[in-house]
């Protein structure tokens, strides 16, 4: 396992919980969970992730990196007010069985294939583009804190490009620590304890919040996983891994898994030739995160403040660094065919423009856009 693969899995993690486990936490406090139900909620889907992108990876040999839906989090936060704790495992539940269905049936991935490798391209660099240019809006707060770990990241790039990520993530730990933003001595241990809900169902929780939950997972997560598992060369069918990801929500629905996906972001930071050079050695990477998962499920009270010690500007940088190269070799790969650019370019900027509409993310109407286009325009 080589330092650049373990780096790869644990940023991979770091970025994948830090940007996104508050809103998991708002979500909680919304259905006016308990602390200890916010801490199974953790343990649930750390194991989730953790036991699948591991059997996963290790069955295919490809980076099968699984996250919780943060979109799903957010349509929690927003729309469970007045919903009873059961209520809301019971749309878990079914949300759940609705993805089990999709990938024991074979129709999502069968849809997902028709879609021309330029579009997937331009799909996955506009997913990517905003973790790019964070990257440098961030120097309006932090400019000496960004500027460093850039500039380490370009030399380690020159001569140690296979550790160039580590390079900017140690600098920027130390700079950190250096400012006094890093606050390493607020984390208290704690293990997580899991709490057992009974699933109840309501016209209000299925129609509310099972289906759209089911909708803005398959289209703003598993799809721009897919893209972003295709974009990167990598053929492994799709309905097993949505299958195993779908049961898994169903067994682990009662202890608060919302919904476990694939992963399109951070699962990036671990396909890239910063995990490792040869392609067929990058699902360590995913390994690895997946580890980290159940280590955070074993201590999903440590939780908050864990995330309380990083500061976001290091997260946002470490995040743009780490995709710098993703987004660049996405860019390449769909406008290069000339035939192809006009609908990979609208694909691109209609999904990087985060336009919504009924609820959907704008990874689908870019998909949607660059089809239609690549039909009109194709001969």
């Amino acid at each position: 396992m080589p330092v650049s693969t373990l780096v790869s899995g644990f940023i991979t993690t770091l970025v994948g919980v830090v940007s996104s486990a508050a809103i998991v936490f708002s979500a909680a406090q919304a259905l006016g969970a308990s602390p200890a139900e916010i801490s199974s909620w953790i343990f649930a889907l750390g194991i989730g992730i953790g036991v699948v992108s591991i059997a996963l990876s290790w069955r295919t040999r490809a980076p099968i990196v699984l996250a919780w839906s943060t979109p799903g989090a957010a349509l929690l936060a927003a729309s469970g007010h007045g919903l009873s704790m059961p209520e809301a495992v019971g749309a878990f539940l079914l949300a759940a069985v609705l993805s089990l269905l999709v990938g024991v049936t074979g129709l999502f991935e069968r849809a997902v294939n028709l879609i021309p490798p330029a579009i997937a391209a331009a799909l996955l660099g506009g997913v990517l583009l905003r973790f790019g240019l964070d990257l440098f809006t961030t120097m309006r707060e932090q400019f000496a804190l960004v500027a460093v770990m850039l500039a380490g990241y370009l030399l380690a790039k020159r001569f140690l490009p296979r550790y160039a990520v580590l390079v900017a993530l140690v600098l920027g730990v130390a700079g950190t620590a250096l400012a006094g933003t890093l606050r390493a001595g607020e984390v208290d241990l704690a293990l997580a304890t899991p709490v057992w809900t009974w699933p109840e169902f309501s016209v209000h929780s299925v129609v509310g919040i099972a289906i759209p939950l089911f909708v803005i997972t398959m289209t703003s997560q598993n799809l721009p996983g897919v893209v972003t598992l295709r974009a990167h060369g990598y053929t492994t069918p799709i309905s097993p891994v949505l299958s195993w990801t779908g049961l898994a929500n169903v067994l682990l629905a009662p202890l608060g898994c919302f919904g476990i996906n694939l992963a399109a972001i951070t699962a990036a930071l671990a396909m890239g030739e910063e995990a490792h050079e040869d392609p067929a050695q990058r699902y360590k990477a995913a390994i690895t995160s997946g580890a980290l998962y159940l280590l955070i499920a074993v201590f999903g009270a440590t939780l908050a403040s864990l995330i309380a010690a990083f500061p976001g500007a290091l997260i946002a940088a470490l995040a743009g660094i780490g995709l710098l190269d993703t987004i660049g070799g996405s860019l390449a790969k769909a406008t290069a065919e000339a035939e192809d650019r006009t609908a990979a370019l609208i694909a691109f900027l209609v999904t990087a423009s985060g336009i919504t509409a009924f609820g959907i993310a704008s990874v689908f109407w870019g998909l949607v856009a660059g089809v239609l286009a690549h039909l009109i325009t194709r001969r």
